[in-house]
């Protein structure tokens, strides 16, 4: 595959792990608590502008994006504040992985829109989870 091509890949499953963050974060805000709404909402405003803007950047490399899904699977039954702050981690935590591809695989101000993602993404999953991880979006690192 080409450079291109791996570039166009991660892009797109950057914005298909973007897709089910917007989705996702609609299931946290319905179950988290008062305290810590206004950071559900904040993420939730985050990813939608995030989404759009891969949608942009998958359209300037000269393919289709990729719609969203009417639904998303969750990773598990989210019924409480508990379980909505553990699934907003888990969100950011993808996100890691999806924006850790896009870095090694664009370059110019794509790159650099992506290191600055995954930097979010990671500060977001270390507020959600209370603690980060050494390497966040490296799986061979976790």
């Amino acid at each position: 595959m080409t450079a291109a091509g791996r570039a166009v890949e991660a892009a797109q499953a950057a914005l298909g792990a973007e897709h089910a963050a917007v989705y996702g974060y609609g299931v946290v805000g319905g179950h988290v608590e008062d305290t810590r709404a206004a950071e559900a909402r904040e993420a939730y405003d985050a990813h939608r502008a995030r989404r759009d803007a891969l949608v942009r950047a998958v359209r300037d490399l000269g393919a289709r994006p990729e719609a969203a899904a009417a639904a998303y699977a969750l990773p598990f039954p989210v019924s409480d504040a508990a379980s909505a702050v553990r699934l907003a981690a888990e969100l950011e935590s993808r996100l890691c992985g999806a924006y850790a591809d896009l870095v090694r695989a664009a370059s110019g101000a794509l790159r650099g829109d992506a290191a600055a993602a995954l930097r979010e993404a990671a500060v977001r999953s270390a507020r959600w989870r209370g603690g980060s991880v050494a390497f966040p979006g490296l799986a061979e690192r976790a």
